[in-house]
């Protein structure tokens, strides 16, 4: 709720400075200068950005092998208990089901406990990324005397101005701040 509260607010905002800079006669020098970034964008094309998406693909990865590795011990558990049901005693039998169950518990456990790590990682890799592009918009805003800069998706933009996207100038920033670092 509170992140649909601080969307609508910057919408309002944006709308607020656009409506009072039209009714504002300004000179040339006095305009309103908007850009808006495309944060999906940069996370898609900038260095940074591919190298977050594939420590995160193979983390992804390196979980789901794990979780498949032991999917398939349950499986193989499952078919063994099946194949030497006839043989084994009852209490042999209630054994190896309540170790199925064990292991099928620790599995959704586990299962459980990657996701919520996974999703961790990505939200701090992901949150460092909007930290440093922020940082790189407000620099960029100033040197070039923006007045206001707004994320498009977060802000709302349904249309706008190829020309006031400043997407790439911030990617191209970008990478050229993590080459020198």
């Amino acid at each position: 709720m509170e992140d649909k509260m601080k969307k609508h607010m910057t919408v309002m905002f944006a709308a607020l400075v656009l409506i009072l800079g039209s009714l504002v006669p300004l000179n040339a020098a006095d305009a309103i200068k908007v850009g808006i970034v495309d944060f999906q964008k940069i996370l898609a094309e900038s260095e940074t950005g591919k190298a977050a998406r594939t420590e995160i693909n193979q983390k992804g990865k390196e979980l789901e092998d794990s979780l498949k590795s032991r999917g398939e011990e349950i499986e193989e558990l499952k078919k063994k208990i099946d194949r030497e049901s006839l043989v084994m005693s009852k209490e042999k039998l209630e054994e190896k089901h309540r170790e199925l169950r064990i292991k099928i518990n620790d599995f959704k456990s586990m299962q459980k406990n990657y996701a919520d790590r996974f999703k961790e990682m990505e939200g701090r890799l992901i949150n460092q990324i909007k930290r440093d592009v922020l940082e790189i918009a407000r620099d960029l805003g100033k040197k070039h005397g923006f007045s206001l800069i707004l994320e498009g998706n977060e802000a709302g933009a349904i249309y706008f101005s190829e020309s006031l996207d400043i997407t790439d100038s911030v990617i191209k920033a970008y990478n050229t701040r993590q080459t020198s670092e």
